[in-house]
């Protein structure tokens, strides 16, 4: 079993179909295929074997996609580094794999750290005219286009995403091909995905969702990968119109963004050939899939699932939609809702939502005690809060570390920003926990409105009309922009850092 062999499989049935288009250049699956022969013979002139760790320090473009079925198909594993790290955080993880070759782009290459202080580091490869050891296009120029897949197993590591760091270091997450392959295939199974999709993706590819949920699915289906860089609002919108995009993929924030864009009839254009929408990475709001399916007339499909399960866990089918909920449990996999104790909680009760099944990590590399406490007889404790209906349908209530202790009752900052998401000048928010010298914790709301103009105390009154008294926020902070990772998810731990900080 390798990933690497669903792209040996396209190369023969699917020779001349588009796999990527990266602005204006295309990559048919026969090309592809070649590239990423060509990838594999450089890495191993580079002296990299089978087990052996390449980090992959790159921004969305194609030589990040040709690098990683590059390490499948030799059998090393792909360590990827978000392009927002800085010099020290490159240092840690590029330290704590064991990497032995960089591949990086000039834009990055302030950030790659002094030799001496990633020792273990033999080689950094820059893609562009980055000034490194060697260059990608020398290394691929005289390599050969052939290169046998090796014969993986299921067990065997291919991919090592590192977390992001909320509760200290980052840990590594150890993929393996058995975990990828199954994953991605559900994927493809449950989301419908087709030959004749179109699939873009502006999300980072370092990221497990767009790496393994997108990418790596795409492969799986045989379809094609419309790459951009990133998220900017004009070119998204002219490549879903030029290229004829069929599955939409993105995060809240960025449905928010089109709901609220100016030129409504631009964003209706470029959604035309829209078939299938997705959104992930951060809970979405029920109000905002609600108007996004009342203006376009598409649903707004949901899953779950965290990088150490590869990243899918559940769906939310579209033939049995439940607003709301996360949907039921994948192929093959188990979830349960536990008490802190480790038991199972009765159906509507909720508790720590724990997944078991082939999509659930290896392992947190060189992290054994890590790994102990965090799978438990095969389940994954996920950390996240939820409760299971009595069709199987789970709904989560919010993170374990987000929730806030008012004189020992619990608040749930999702269910408040449910409530305040339903004001029609809210754009985003976020809801978390500030220090309160009687209390213990007290709720603060922090609002991105669409346009000035309304007042902390409408959302007070707005939260204590649908909810208990003592969950409405006591303090309103209204900002242009919240705090947001790269994958659009709204960091509420730079928020609390900011109220320790005031403190």
């Amino acid at each position: 079993m390798n990933i690497a062999e669903a792209l040996d499989r396209n190369k023969i049935f699917f020779p001349d179909r588009d796999a990527i288009v990266y602005g204006r250049k295309t990559w048919s699956y026969q090309r592809f295929w070649e590239d990423a022969n060509r990838a594999a013979n450089a890495l191993v002139s580079l002296g990299v074997r089978r087990g052996d760790k390449v980090c992959l320090f790159l921004t969305n473009g194609p030589e990040f996609l040709l690098a990683y079925y590059a390490c499948q198909k030799l059998g090393a594993v792909c360590v990827s580094i978000s392009s927002m790290s800085k010099a020290d955080e490159v240092d840690y993880m590029a330290n704590d794999c064991e990497g032995g070759v960089l591949v990086t782009e000039a834009a990055l290459l302030s950030e790659v750290p002094a030799r001496d202080r990633i020792p273990g580091v033999r080689t950094v490869v820059s893609i562009d005219d980055g000034a490194a050891d060697r260059s990608w296009a020398e290394l691929l120029a005289t390599a050969s286009p052939e290169f046998p897949t090796i014969a993986a197993t299921r067990d065997d590591g291919a991919a090592i995403i590192y977390t992001s760091g909320t509760t200290g270091k980052p840990k590594g997450v150890v993929l393996t091909h058995g975990n990828v392959v199954s994953n991605t295939n559900a994927t493809k199974y449950m989301t419908g995905m087709r030959g004749d999709d179109r699939v873009l993706c502006f999300l980072p590819v370092y990221h497990s969702f767009a790496q393994n949920f997108i990418f790596n699915a795409v492969v799986q289906a045989s379809c094609t990968l419309v790459l951009h860089k990133k998220f900017e609002m004009e070119p998204i919108l002219k490549s879903l119109r030029d290229n004829r995009i069929t599955n939409w993929y993105a995060v809240p924030p960025v449905y928010i963004l089109l709901l609220n864009h100016p030129d409504a009839s631009a964003v209706d254009e470029a959604l035309r050939t829209v078939r299938y929408c997705f959104s992930a990475a951060a809970t979405m709001p029920g109000e905002v899939a609600r108007r996004w399916k009342d203006r376009f007339g598409l649903d707004v499909n949901e899953g779950y699932g965290l990088t150490e399960t590869t990243p899918f866990a559940s769906y939310n089918h579209e033939f049995r939609h439940k607003e709301g909920s996360v949907g039921t449990a994948i192929m093959n996999v188990e979830i349960a809702i536990m008490d802190p104790a480790g038991s199972e909680v009765p159906r509507g009760e909720a508790g720590e939502i724990w997944i078991r099944g082939p999509n659930v990590m290896k392992e947190y590399y060189r992290k054994p005690e890590a790994t102990l406490e965090t799978i438990v007889d095969g389940y994954l404790r996920s950390g996240d809060i939820g409760y299971m209906d009595e069709e199987g349908y789970l709904f989560i209530v919010d993170r374990l570390k987000d929730m806030i202790n008012a004189a020992g009752l619990k608040i749930w900052p999702r269910e408040v920003e449910e409530v305040i998401y339903t004001h029609p000048n809210v754009r985003e928010c976020a809801v978390i926990g500030v220090p309160h010298e009687v209390y213990g914790e007290s709720v603060k709301a922090v609002i991105a409105l669409r346009q000035p103009g309304t007042g902390a105390e409408e959302i007070i009154e707005l939260c204590k009309k649908h909810l208990a008294d003592y969950k409405a926020p006591r303090i309103v902070e209204f900002v242009a922009e919240l705090p947001k990772n790269p994958t659009g998810k709204i960091l509420k731990r730079e928020l609390r850092a900011r109220e320790q900080t005031r403190a």
